[in-house]
């Protein structure tokens, strides 16, 4: 079975700063978790850069979805998987269905820097 896996998508909250603009709050009690399931998670990439005073590595899954599962995932949220938290790189794809329009299932990369 290819999509047994779950993801937690993280979105924050929003609070004004000390100019009066609204930001995004990452604080515990001001994000929305929801759970996104059937989902397939696959290595995507891996990149490392080494310097003297350190190194530093990001690394890549693909997340794809069960067909009929369109995730709620946007390109500002951060996703909880396998005891880490990443981040959305780009925008998510959202593929169309053939006969209604809804979506058939959605695609998107996050990916975690270390270093």
């Amino acid at each position: 079975m290819v999509f047994h896996q779950s993801i937690i998508r993280v979105r924050a909250g929003v609070r004004t700063d000390r100019g009066g603009n609204e930001v995004p709050d990452w604080a515990p009690g001001a994000v929305d978790r929801k759970v996104i399931t059937p989902v397939s998670v696959q290595p995507a990439s891996q990149a490392e850069d080494v310097e003297v005073s350190r190194a530093s590595a990001l690394t890549g899954w693909r997340v794809i979805s069960a067909p009929g599962t369109d995730g709620d995932v946007t390109s500002r949220d951060r996703i909880e998987w396998d005891g880490m938290t990443l981040e959305v790189v780009g925008e998510v794809g959202r593929y169309l269905g053939f006969q209604h329009g809804d979506t058939h299932h959605i695609e998107f990369v996050m990916q975690r820097a270390t270093g």
